[in-house]
């Protein structure tokens, strides 16, 4: 029987926001996370756009459209932009997996965050596009000195409506029994890999969702939180299309 993703998810608008930015998408065969930046209702479009944008692509066109489903966004955001001039400067980052009969495709821009947990390790597939990780690239900044720093969360790269975009894209092998976690900035820059590690490993399902949500409003969760764990597996599972927060309710 064909491989699927088993997706557990959550979203969190935290406690110093008012509205949540970020959307999700949870499929058998594709899951996404994107996080929007711009003010006003701004991010919660962008993020939406993209979801949606990457879930209205028919399954049969998904492998050959999937690597350049950022420049239909782009469109898309631009687009909306010259409707509506209140919501320019938005924009929003995007993370996807796509299990394929290959493998596993990963498409990244900005800096929610795809990890793996296989033989007991919990190892980040996607690199963050942000200004601090290209100072930690050059060694001109240690990690220690991120965690606090002003500009921690700026961007290099996001889908905002204008050329240039340089998605990051890979193909990994599909075994069974692996599982990965996406999530906005809300979890990741709240807990440290090692305190999601040790989550990961003392719960699972829906509870290590909950458990990484509560942990991070016990730190103040200053930002919108969401999170997917998804197992690949070898049953069948349900075929509906989820959409998570500003994407829409969740439906069960």
């Amino acid at each position: 029987m064909p491989l699927a993703f088993k997706t557990f998810s959550g979203t969190d608008v935290g406690l110093q926001r008012t509205g949540n930015e970020d959307a999700a998408l949870v499929s058998p065969k594709l899951i996404a996370v994107a996080d929007g930046m711009g003010g006003h209702a701004g991010g919660e479009v962008a993020s939406s756009l993209a979801i949606h944008t990457l879930a209205a692509i028919p399954q049969a066109e998904l492998g050959e459209r999937f690597i350049g489903i950022s420049s239909e966004i782009d469109r898309e955001i631009s687009a909306k932009t010259k409707v509506d001039q209140a919501l320019s400067g938005m924009g929003t980052t995007l993370t996807a997996l796509h299990l394929t009969s290959g493998g596993i495709e990963l498409l990244h821009i900005g800096d929610s965050r795809c990890y793996v947990f296989s033989d007991g390790k919990l190892q980040q597939l996607s690199t963050d596009h942000t200004v601090m990780q290209e100072l930690l690239d050059q060694g001109r900044l240690s990690p220690e000195e991120v965690i606090n720093h002003p500009q921690r969360s700026l961007l290099t790269q996001a889908l905002m409506g204008d050329s240039g975009i340089d998605p990051e894209v890979m193909l990994y092998p599909a075994k069974l029994g692996d599982q990965f976690l996406l999530c906005s900035d809300g979890l990741t820059g709240v807990l440290s890999d090692l305190e999601i590690l040790e989550s990961v490993r003392s719960f699972d399902g829906q509870a290590l969702v909950d458990k990484l949500i509560e942990l991070v409003r016990a730190k103040g969760a200053p930002d919108n939180v969401t999170i997917l764990w998804a197992e690949v597996v070898d049953v069948a599972v349900n075929g509906q299309i989820q959409f998570i927060g500003a994407a829409g309710e969740l439906n069960e």
